[in-house]
């Protein structure tokens, strides 16, 4: 049978019952993937035309803004359909795997943050904006997001410290410089584009600071001259960190703009009382022709794609991740 596959304009051939991932991949067609089991959400497609049997669908997460997203390595050819495939340049093929690592240091950042180095054994390849899967114990593992540059000596994670939280309590009250653990991945889609000319909005709620500053620290390393807004947003002044990071990426791309929001407390002088999403509602006419990358609690990330695309951003271009507890 027959799968139209935009915006390259090609058919290609598939057998019934054909996994879609494999037909592309057969085919020659670029196209992103990692674990091949339908939770890094990489290989994520958009069924424009015909019916597929979509193995995926209890894996996905409800908020990518895209009607139609399917898994291509959980999703199997019925009929003939029309496949839409992300931009072939912006592909990105890391192969999840296993590493071991030892904990290098755990840092207070703010009053409930902690920051986790750790040392890997053998690199773990990863795009700006990803996350791995830590497991401190067999009995306490969790994804985390990386905040560094793929290439760096050490993989960096900020940890919020929940109440009563089971992982995160590990990591403040038993965790040692030192311990072994293991790092599965990467996992995620909400990786950095550099082929996006557009402006780029950059969204955090509290940790998800990790990701953004992974994905603005590569578009800095890339050369990528975008201009860039940052939303940092935050429950109150005891939540604040990152200052001297983000001082220092405003230092070496004068085209990035920090806002930071405060629900409550704020410093008049420095910040903004809100909500990230008032702050971009009121600095921002329309959204046409920008990306953004989301990274926080889920209403957070709902509301401001939600927004986005209100503001005319195209689905395809907004890459959320939200960070949904699991037992902290």
């Amino acid at each position: 049978m027959d799968i139209l596959v935009q915006p390259l304009n090609r058919v290609i051939r598939a057998t019934p019952g054909a996994n879609l991932l494999d037909a592309l991949r057969a085919a020659q067609i670029p196209m992103s993937y990692s674990c091949l089991s339908g939770r890094c959400g990489i290989c994520r497609c958009r069924v424009l035309d015909g019916e597929v049997l979509d193995g995926g669908r209890e894996q996905q997460r409800p908020l990518d803004g895209m009607d139609g997203a399917v898994l291509a390595c959980q999703t199997y050819v019925t009929e003939a359909c029309t496949i839409e495939v992300p931009a072939p340049e912006e592909a990105v093929v890391h192969r999840a795997r296993v590493a071991r690592a030892s904990v290098v240091a755990i840092e207070p950042l703010a009053a409930d943050i902690r920051r986790l180095l750790l040392k890997v054994a053998n690199p773990i390849a990863f795009s700006p904006g990803q996350y791995a899967q830590i497991a401190l114990t067999p009995q306490h593992s969790r994804p985390y997001c990386m905040a560094n540059l793929p290439g760096d000596d050490l993989l960096e994670f900020h940890v919020q410290l929940m109440p009563k939280g089971r992982v995160s309590s590990y990591i403040a009250e038993q965790l040692k410089v030192g311990d072994k653990v293991k790092v599965s991945g990467p996992l995620g889609a909400a990786y950095l584009r550099q082929q996006n000319a557009g402006p780029m909005l950059c969204v955090a709620g509290g940790t998800g600071l990790a990701p953004v500053l992974s994905v603005v620290r590569g578009a800095v390393a890339a050369g990528m001259r975008n201009p860039i807004h940052l939303y940092l947003g935050l429950r109150s002044p005891r939540d604040l960190y990152g200052l001297a990071w983000l001082d220092h990426l405003r230092s070496t791309h004068p085209a990035l703009k920090v806002h930071v929001v405060m629900a409550s407390g704020a410093d008049p002088a420095t910040q903004r009382r809100g909500l990230v999403t008032q702050a971009i509602e009121q600095d921002h006419t329309h959204l046409r022709g920008w990306s953004a990358y989301l990274c926080g609690s889920p209403p957070m990330v709902e509301t401001t794609t939600l927004l986005a695309l209100g503001k005319g951003m195209e689905a395809a271009h907004i890459h959320a991740e939200a960070f949904y507890m699991q037992g902290d």
